[in-house]
């Protein structure tokens, strides 16, 4: 798939989108120079200046400062523990085992509790998470729990995993929802809140949208086809103006298995990565659930988005086929100016696309029952990024994926709108969208003019038929990973136009003096990192991004330390280094309070494969997933 095409393909574009975008990116020229992927010039223009010239830009770029960012920033760290800026400290709030109830145990480190005990207690893994206050002094939080580490879950590592152990690492999978509260100098959980939750991977649940009741999504357990069990795997997430909480199931491939040594994996269910065997979790051979060959639409039922009524502990979540089914990694919702719901979501793999959901219906202010519906029914797109040769910027597309159109037929191998979206990797195959490097997650600017999306690595970029290097994906055996941005036309999120550009490509300018390997000019040996992934804004409009990519802090990576938390300003294009994680942790899940004067972060797998960490509570310990809270100690706003 090239890039000539892309005049026929974006002939639509106005000259006002045009004009439009040359403004906001030359506004950026200006105070910053030739920042990536922006201006009439762009990266390549910057990397193609010879030693001197590139020093002298880079000291221009350096002289401005941005009005956001009022932090001094940390270094790179290999310890193990979370580094935060001078004025800020971080504490605890939730660590994996923790009891979520009065009557729930406390966490077991020997590994031999049983699946009852993380039943009543905070799952594994923390991501994304969303708070939701009740008052000034309590709220709200949801937080995913994406998988479990055997290694620590099980005392025997997860070599003689028993059938109370699959139920035991199904219970430690899902989202874990529970008040919290504030005492003026600090919150922590509240163990009798009435709103306390624990979400598993056998929760019932609702499968709603087009795709609901059909043939593919039908078990001898459900011929309905319209009720599920469970969610897992859940990667990010998302929040709603309506007060839900969006949870996004991304590698649910990784359940499933065979016991019959014969089944062969149907081609569809391939291309999500579905295999007969079943070596990390085995649930397949404890629980036929997931056994293929006895329950093979199983699958079928998982990779979707899931909306979680926080506030009613009784209430069944609802699967909604009507976003797609893909790996999610979180759900960017936003109120289009049309009054239309938006939704951008990045499907997680090497080689996969970034879709946006345009609701059917408009949204109507304190009409929650009329909203709770948006998400039911509406029209899912996937994107055509096109440049020209040697461009990092250019114009794209958002190609519908309707049955019936753009050749999502039967001849080929399309029978209903059920159909696209069970198998929607396969439909965004069929209409030729870009194959991308790791979509993960998308945010909307506070202003709705941008969304952002980063590109976290890609190993076969170059190296597969169907992945060229070019256009937003610009290298190849992408180790570093980049953002791109788009604004689409007019403002309006419900066009098929936009322009992009990239914001960073992430590099490692202590190793490359020159080329794409180095960076993109915002990045510099203070700040550089690999593997964007998390991605956030708050309110002033400061980009938070947090990374999951090699913690090796040795040859391609040296210097980068653990992996990191960095805020960005997309105006002047600076980005500083906020925080670093522990030994072997991703940092991820960000959700803020509604005065911006406390984050809350996860920290994920720390001391993975046996890494060697002790967080958080150091010592000898078992190393646990946590949700840390920053604050100022002059009580201001975070990142200010």
């Amino acid at each position: 798939m090239g890039y000539d095409n892309s005049h026929d393909l974006c002939s639509n574009l106005n000259q006002e989108q045009d004009s439009e975008f040359t403004r906001m990116t030359d506004k950026a020229v200006s105070r910053r120079g030739f920042m990536a992927g922006m201006g009439a010039l762009g990266i390549g223009a910057f990397i193609g200046m010879s030693p001197i010239a590139q020093s002298v830009q880079a000291a221009m770029s350096a002289s401005v400062k941005s009005k956001l960012i009022g932090f001094k920033p940390v270094p790179a760290s290999t310890a193990d523990s979370v580094v935060v800026p001078e004025g800020y400290k971080v504490t605890n709030l939730i660590s994996w085992g923790d009891p979520l109830f009065d009557n729930a145990p406390e966490f077991d480190p020997s590994g031999k509790a049983p699946a009852a005990s993380q039943a009543l207690q905070f799952g594994d893994n923390t991501d994304g998470m969303s708070l939701f206050p009740l008052s000034n002094d309590r709220a709200v939080m949801a937080v995913n729990n994406e998988y479990t580490n055997v290694e620590y879950l099980y005392d025997h590592q997860g070599k003689a995993i028993t059938a109370d152990d699959v139920l035991k690492a199904q219970n430690a999978h899902g989202v874990s929802i529970f008040e919290i509260t504030s005492n003026g100098k600090g919150w922590s959980v509240d163990r009798a809140g009435k709103l306390n939750r624990r979400i598993t991977a056998n929760t019932p649940m609702q499968i709603t949208g087009p795709a609901a009741g059909d043939e593919l999504l039908k078990t001898a357990a459900d011929p309905s086809g319209v009720e599920v069990l469970g969610t897992f795997n859940n990667c990010a997430n998302g929040q709603t103006p309506w007060g839900t909480y969006l949870t996004c199931e991304e590698n649910f491939h990784k359940y499933f298995g065979s016991n019959d040594d014969a089944y062969a994996v149907p081609a569809e269910q391939q291309r999500y990565g579905i295999k007969s065997a079943d070596k990390t979790y085995q649930w397949s051979k404890h629980d036929e659930r997931f056994d293929l060959s006895q329950n093979p639409n199983e699958p079928n039922r998982h990779g979707w988005v899931v909306e979680i009524d926080p506030m009613d502990p009784t209430s069944k979540p609802q699967k909604r086929t009507a976003l797609g089914r893909f790996k999610h990694e979180n759900a960017a919702l936003m109120i289009d100016s049309s009054g239309h719901v938006v939704v951008y979501l990045g499907d997680d793999e090497r080689g996969e696309h970034l879709y946006k959901f345009v609701s059917k219906d408009k949204y109507i202010a304190n009409n929650n029952p009329h909203n709770r519906r948006l998400l039911e029914e509406g029209t899912l797109y996937v994107a055509k990024f096109m440049a020209a040769d040697g461009e990092l910027k250019g114009k794209g597309q958002w190609i519908e994926l309707t049955f019936g159109k753009n050749g999502l037929t039967p001849e080929n191998g399309f029978n209903s709108q059920a159909e696209v979206l069970i198998h929607t990797r396969l439909a965004a195959t069929q209409v030729g969208a870009t194959t991308m490097d790791r979509p993960e997650w998308v945010a909307v600017h506070p202003n709705k003019q941008t969304a952002f999306c980063t590109l976290t690595n890609n190993k076969n970029r170059g190296k597969k038929d169907n992945q060229p290097v070019g256009g937003p994906n610009p290298r190849e055996d992408n180790k570093y990973g980049q953002i791109v941005r788009w604004s689409p036309m007019n403002g309006d999120h419900t066009q098929s136009a936009f322009n992009w550009d990239l914001y960073l490509i992430a590099g490692n300018p202590t190793l490359h003096s020159s080329g794409l390997l180095a960076g993109s000019n915002n990045i510099n040996p203070d700040n550089m990192f690999n593997s964007p992934d998390g991605l956030g804004f708050d309110e002033s409009g400061r980009l938070w991004i947090m990374t999951d990519g090699k913690y090796s802090n040795k040859d391609d990576f040296a210097g980068m330390g653990n992996n990191q938390m960095l805020c960005g300003d997309p105006e002047t294009g600076e980005v500083h280094r906020f925080l670093t994680g522990p030994v072997a942790a991703e940092v991820t899940g960000l959700t803020f309070t509604p005065d911006y004067k406390t984050m809350f972060v996860g920290i994920q797998h720390p001391g993975e494969k046996l890494k060697g960490s002790h967080f958080p509570e150091g010592g000898m310990s078992k190393p646990r997933s946590t949700v840390v809270v920053i604050t100022r100690d002059d009580g201001g706003v975070i990142g200010a």
